[in-house]
């Protein structure tokens, strides 16, 4: 009753389902994996920055270039604020309040810039009122303490991309935005002071770029779960196909054939009815 099993057709059938039902599985299984390493990665993150708060301020030098490892770590520069280039960087939030962060850039002992955020205002960078309340950076030499952040990208949180910025404002805190608006280098990292001045608030270190439990790591969970359903159809849907032939088989071995289909062959249908021919003569 199963010989259908061995016609070319049913060999495809069963190559494809013994290929595609372990493929599912391995795809599901690698995206949970992937899952569970962006969660080990966020709760270390987590640990190492509950450390880094804890741990003494490191030279600057000791801790560049910033990686996941040294992201969030408190570091100490040494230099002169450049009164001359303070910058506004709107549209950031903290608390859920709309602001600005208030950087000032370094001039280091080792010859490049450092950018530090000094603080957060609340309020509209546009605005002379809101603007007014920002204090002026010390002057003379001093020496600054903050936690080490990763240069941002435009893609990344609260960044406020593209142009339009009135002058003195920058949208994204990278070297490769300051680079054309001072004539110096700048380091590829910046801190966020764990001190501020005047009216302002400390910035709270943001997390490693990658490290966090963002969108991306939610989507290998709902990846994990399609491939899992994929693999689920496909064996549901040889299950129906077998069960199908499987009848057909057996009523086909009982001598039972299928009821052709209304209108098909061998059936006669309301244009084949036979016609009555009227009488010869008739009008």
């Amino acid at each position: 009753m199963y010989r259908f099993l061995l016609t070319p057709r049913w060999w495809a059938i069963n190559v494809f389902t013994v290929v595609a039902i372990p493929f599912c599985l391995f795809m599901g299984s690698w995206q949970l994996g992937r899952f569970e390493t962006r969660v080990d990665s966020h709760r270390e993150q987590q640990t190492q920055a509950d450390d880094a708060r804890k741990a003494e301020a490191e030279p600057l030098r000791d801790l560049l270039p910033v990686t996941t490892e040294t992201s969030g770590r408190r570091a100490t520069a040494s230099g002169r604020y450049d009164t001359e280039h303070q910058l506004l960087v709107p549209e950031r939030t903290l608390d859920d309040r709309q602001g600005f962060y208030v950087l000032t850039l370094l001039r280091t002992d080792d010859g490049k810039a450092l950018p530090v955020v000094r603080g957060w205002l609340p309020g509209d960078a546009d605005s002379k009122a809101d603007t007014a309340k920002v204090p002026a950076p010390p002057t003379g030499h001093v020496t600054v303490t903050g936690a080490l952040q990763s240069s941002e990208s435009p893609g990344s949180k609260g960044v406020r991309s593209g142009g339009g910025l009135p002058r003195g404002q920058l949208g994204v805190i990278s070297a490769a935005s300051l680079v054309n608006l001072v004539p110096y280098g700048v380091h590829d990292a910046w801190i966020t002071a764990t001190e501020a001045d005047g009216a302002m608030t400390p910035v709270p270190p943001a997390a490693a770029p990658g490290s966090g439990l963002d969108l991306k790591a939610f989507q290998n969970l709902g990846y994990t779960g399609e491939w899992f359903v994929f693999a689920g159809f496909v064996l549901f849907m040889w299950a129906r196909l077998f069960r199908r032939e499987a009848e057909a088989a057996r009523d086909l071995a009982l001598g039972i054939t299928p009821e052709p289909a209304p209108g098909g062959p061998g059936q006669d249908g309301p244009d084949d009815a036979p016609q009555k021919r009227s009488p010869a003569g008739a009008a």
